[in-house]
């Protein structure tokens, strides 16, 4: 079973759930994309361009566009999941490294690699402040570096950069209510999402879906200790889809519920007591 999680221009992300066992029939594919897959459970063959890999959780597979493949299951017969992010031709040329990285098939479990691994699926299950696009790129950027042994240089900001990162900072203020994506932001700089988010995050200190959310949890924080509406109605009008995913990230930036946050700056006393207690004990 496959799910789209995120189709961007230049970045495609799928969600797999595989459930087959020894002894199914395996079946010849292309890859139709250059592509990295975080294995994140189970484990399953791989062979392509004349070599076989045996994967487990925290292993890459690399698929090179144009790319036959066959994917087999003879020593687990529990299935596997796997988190791919599919890139475009452009973006692939834009990170650089040498053509042959992409050749190289899969990726043994490196901690370096791993931690990217589960930081996109903590942003696929809606547990992190980084957007899955931005994971992605930085997956890929992460792969290039430490197969080919060649380090990123470091993002140099012009006066200029820092001038573009700061008015689309600004112009993310106005729009942070509304659904934003990284290529959408990008183009407002008129850069490339891949080139952009280096700049942005290295000016500010953020990455821009970073600094959407907190954006609008400054508008959050502002409306609780301000407005009488509902928490529900406030999630949404700052941007937030569903009310668990606004509570889950508010609770996870001030350590408390929306609701305990409005109630102790309304002069909950024992609130603010049991929350220095809780301090003190840990």
């Amino acid at each position: 079973m496959m799910t789209t999680t995120l189709h961007e221009g230049s970045l495609r992300v799928v969600d797999y759930c595989c459930t087959a066992r020894p002894g199914d029939p395996s079946v010849v594919e292309v890859h139709p994309d250059f592509s990295i897959s975080y294995v994140r459970r189970g484990s399953f063959g791989y062979r392509s361009r004349g070599r076989s890999f045996e994967l487990v959780a925290g292993s890459l597979l690399v698929g090179r566009r144009g790319d036959e493949y066959v994917c087999t299951h003879e020593h687990h017969a529990g299935g596997d999941e796997c988190l791919s992010f599919a890139l475009t031709p452009e973006i692939v040329d834009e990170i650089g490294g040498r053509p042959e990285v992409w050749q190289v098939g899969s990726v043994p479990p490196l901690p370096e690699l791993m931690l990217v691994g589960e930081m996109g699926q903590a942003a696929a299950n809606g547990a992190s402040d980084v957007r899955l696009d931005e994971v992605g790129l930085e997956m890929a950027a992460r792969f290039v570096e430490v197969v080919s042994g060649q380090k990123r240089s470091p993002v140099e900001a012009s006066a200029r950069d820092r001038r573009r990162a700061v008015e689309v900072a600004l112009w993310l203020d106005e729009r942070s209510h509304e659904p934003i994506d990284l290529e959408t932001i990008a183009k407002e700089a008129g850069s490339s999402p891949f080139h952009f988010l280096r700049l942005f995050s290295k000016v500010l200190g953020v990455s821009p879906h970073q600094y959407v959310v907190r954006s609008r949890l400054r508008r959050a924080a502002r409306l609780l200790l301000e407005d009488t509406r509902p928490i529900t109605e406030i999630a949404f009008e700052v941007g937030f889809g569903d009310l668990s995913n606004f509570v889950r990230t508010f609770r996870r930036a001030a350590g408390a519920s929306p609701r305990s946050f409005r109630r102790a700056a309304r002069g909950d006393r024992k609130f603010r007591q049991d929350r220095a207690l809780a301090r003190s004990l840990g």
